[in-house]
């Protein structure tokens, strides 16, 4: 069922900004074996292939990404007794210190991709190799960089800015830079992505998961939206318009092991059964969503902690209506599942996360779940498009991209004659209620007004501990211990 078969090509190391990538951090070397570099195209595809690697693992997707919606408000830890979650908790709460292990999850996560990536486009345009190889390649590694650092940038500001692979002979130390530039190489590398990888349509089978152009459209779309472009945003979206792209006709297919890659999908993380690989080892093949969402002694799913259980409050937030609703959230009285009927006594607030489990009847184990993860789906791009027009002025078109998703959900249309202000309240709730619980939540908070909305939001559910300091998560202490030109996020 997975398309892109990962395998680590043996010459990722790591440096002073990269350290570990284990979770439980093992000890790596600091220098890259450089007889290593690819040298067939055989040999660049896997090294692409291992560039995907970092988004599965749980400092990325598997777990901090979909954590992130815990302290944006969406839900609690819940998970098991005593410190299980304690460093989501000091988020969610907003007591957050230099040593917070998520925090250095998220900070870590992202680097061994973005040195894989460096390699790649250092070295592809180098080999004698078909070039319609090479191009593929050099557009998967760009869209992979840009979105690595598209990552760091929303969570930490200025970061170093990597682009050489790094070795013994080179900066190990550098410093952060001003998140505009880092911006800037996002949308340069997003560019290239566009002009040199193939339609998703023009993938083969086997290939299906990989960064297609539709991808690279969609995620520089989503730089502008975070940055106010609307014009552009507005631009970007209209190219997806024609590219074959859809919303299922019903929502949970997006979640559906049996429909993973459809015609919704822009991109997400392909995960399969574990394929003989360790649940905890840096393969990370098998999906943890499922295990660490399931509701705790239900016996729904395989594994079962009860991690990241919806508030109130988040559920309160549903329209009348909503068929998202049963799709997305477990609670008293809702469809079984699997046969099975869901108990509030599962919960500490009385619901679970529903949207990311796999029944214990096809799959066993808690070790095995294949379900992807999504990272961007075409109703996105319509909210997108939505936000944008109505930021530029034009309401009354905004009504029709927010409308399509509205009327999958089983909701009445918006109609015309609501202000500027109180539509782009209506699309930040769509956002809400329609990416819940897929990492998209805090971002909306931070970017918007500067980040005043998302203070206003989590002041309003009782976080009042949140301040301006909070937009950013500090740079770890360790690592700034290890490169002392890393400066710390002011607050911290």
């Amino acid at each position: 069922m997975k398309k892109i078969k990962i395998a680590i090509f043996a010459l990722i190391a790591l440096t002073a900004v990269n350290c570990s990538d284990d979770f439980l951090d093992k000890t790596q070397p600091d220098t890259i074996n450089t007889s290593n570099y690819p040298k067939t195209g055989e040999e660049l595809i896997t090294l692409v292939n291992g560039a995907y690697q970092p988004l599965q693992r749980p400092k990325l997707y598997n777990m901090r990404m979909w954590t992130s919606d815990i302290f944006a408000g969406n839900s609690i830890v819940g998970a098991g007794s005593g410190d299980d979650g304690i460093e989501t908790t000091q988020l969610s709460n907003f007591v957050t210190s230099t040593d917070n292990q998520g925090v250095l999850d998220l900070w870590r996560g992202p680097w061994p991709g973005i040195l894989s990536t460096n390699i790649i486009i250092k070295i592809a345009p180098t080999l004698n190799i078909d070039d319609a190889v090479r191009n593929k390649c050099l557009g998967e590694a760009y869209f992979l960089r840009a979105h690595y650092y598209f990552i760091l940038v929303r969570f930490f500001g200025d970061v170093p800015l990597v682009t050489e692979p790094q070795d013994v002979n080179g900066d190990l130390y550098p410093a952060r830079a001003p998140k505009a530039d880092i911006y800037n190489l996002i949308v340069s590398d997003l560019e290239k992505a566009i002009q040199l990888l193939p339609t998703k349509q023009q993938y083969g089978e086997a290939d299906k998961g990989r960064a297609s152009k539709g991808a690279a459209i969609g995620a520089l779309a989503k730089v502008n939206l975070t940055l106010g472009n609307w014009q552009k945003v507005v631009d970007l979206t209209n190219q997806l318009e024609g590219m074959g792209y859809a919303l299922n006709a019903d929502y949970s297919d997006n979640f559906n092991v049996n429909t993973e890659n459809g015609i919704e999908s822009l991109f997400e993380v392909q995960y399969a059964s574990d394929g003989g690989y360790d649940f905890w080892s840096n393969e990370n093949q098998a999906s943890w969503t499922s295990t660490f969402m399931g509701p705790r002694g239900a016996n729904f799913v395989g594994g079962g902690w009860g991690w990241n259980q919806p508030t109130q409050e988040f559920v309160d937030s549903y329209e009348a209506g909503d068929k998202r609703k049963d799709k997305t959230v477990f609670y008293q009285g809702c469809p079984d599942y699997d046969g099975k009927e869901y108990k509030a006594s599962y919960s500490l607030t009385g619901y679970n996360v529903r949207k990311f489990l796999v029944p214990l009847s096809a799959f066993p184990s808690y070790d095995n779940s294949p379900l992807n993860f999504p990272i961007m789906r075409y109703s996105e791009v319509l909210l997108m498009k939505a936000e944008a027009l109505n930021e530029l002025g034009q309401t009354s078109l905004a009504l029709v991209p927010i409308n399509a998703v509205r009327t999958r959900a089983g909701l009445t249309n918006l109609t015309s004659g609501l202000s500027q202000a109180a539509f782009r309240g209506k699309v930040l709730h769509e956002r809400r209620m329609e990416l819940a619980f897929e990492g998209q939540r805090w971002f909306d908070l931070v970017r918007t007004n500067n980040g005043q909305y998302g203070l206003d939001f989590l002041h309003s559910i009782g976080k009042t501990n949140a301040t301006t300091k909070h937009l950013l998560l500090p740079i770890p202490q360790i690592e700034r211990d290890r490169n002392p030109n890393l400066t710390q996020n002011p607050g911290y």
